[in-house]
């Protein structure tokens, strides 16, 4: 199996103990967060070999696109630290049974959140290893009970130009807020989770607090993050880089390092930490090393149009 969570796997067995905080310190600081998740309620998963070292937290903190703090890869952790994430509402609409407005914490009680590994590879050739703990998006989605009509799940960041400079920003051509989307099938994938902490500690803001998606198998940027949105829909939804430029971001954004960027290859990445004279270049794999558990879910497409 891809995920194991039998209680007896240690936290050495899923990442360096000296670079890992224990389990019952980030229970401890999750109650702190008001998400109010019990100690005994953090399942166990190994998700990559052993072989693929963490990318250190230093860097995952400190290396990243969340244009909502600006274009530079270190402007989310010089600028994130002014958003206010608590108290956090969270709408819920669409086809669904249960539409309204919910307090994140709401959403989230009873919900068992897991840690996993994961690869993360971002469309601009770049990529991580990435200690993630997460709630299984189908679990959060299925418990608002959507409608047999639904077929997609929009997702909406926060818009709060207030403390996201990157959104005031004169020369932004983004049509704030950030929209990304999934077929009800991809987010009901085990491998989906909505992440709540990162290297056994909560979320930090720079990275997408309170919580965001990873689907693993796709480009980073459909990630979505600060997640104040939860619509279904029948139709699919317009992602927010597929509306500004559709010949260079696709709906899906599979990894697939046979359909090149129309700047770039995606043959290739460079694995971070990297250097000036050691640039870490790996090839890319097939639906980020993930085929294996998610190629059915695309039986049949032509994955060069559907990209």
């Amino acid at each position: 199996m891809l995920i194991r969570k039998p209680d007896s796997i240690p936290s050495s067995e899923i990442t360096p103990e000296s670079t890992y905080v224990s389990r019952r310190h980030f229970v401890r600081d999750l109650s702190i967060g008001s998400v109010g998740l019990a100690a005994s309620s953090i399942a166990r998963a190994n998700t990559l070999p052993l072989d693929e070292p963490l990318t250190p937290e230093r860097i995952i903190t400190s290396y990243n696109n969340f244009y909502e703090f600006g274009t530079d890869k270190g402007d989310p952790v010089r600028h994130a630290h002014q958003l206010t994430t608590a108290p956090w509402k969270v709408k819920v609409s669409g086809e669904v049974a249960k539409p309204g407005e919910y307090d994140y914490e709401d959403l989230v009680k009873g919900l068992t959140p897991e840690e996993r590994i994961y690869r993360f590879r971002c469309v601009e050739a770049w990529s991580m290893v990435v200690p993630w703990t997460g709630i299984p998006l189908k679990a959060l989605l299925q418990r608002l009970e959507p409608t047999g009509n639904a077929k997609y799940v929009e997702f909406t960041t926060l818009l709060r130009p207030s403390e996201m400079p990157g959104q005031r920003s004169l020369f932004t051509s983004i049509d704030w807020p950030y929209v990304e989307g999934l077929r009800l099938d991809e987010a009901y994938h085990p491998l989906s989770i909505m992440v709540v902490g990162l290297y056994g500690k909560l979320l930090p803001k720079q990275n997408g607090a309170p919580w965001r998606l990873i689907v693993p198998w796709k480009y980073g940027f459909k990630s979505i993050k600060s997640i104040v949105q939860i619509r279904f829909t029948e139709k699919k939804p317009k992602n927010t880089w597929n509306i500004l430029a559709p010949h260079e971001y696709g709906f899906y954004a599979n990894v697939n390092p046979a359909v090149s960027h129309p700047r770039w290859s995606q043959a290739s990445e460079r694995r971070l930490p990297t250097t000036l004279f050691n640039q870490n270049r790996i090839p890319t794999l097939a639906f980020n090393g993930y085929g294996e558990e998610v190629a059915s879910l695309y039986a049949g497409m032509n994955l060069r149009r559907n990209f």
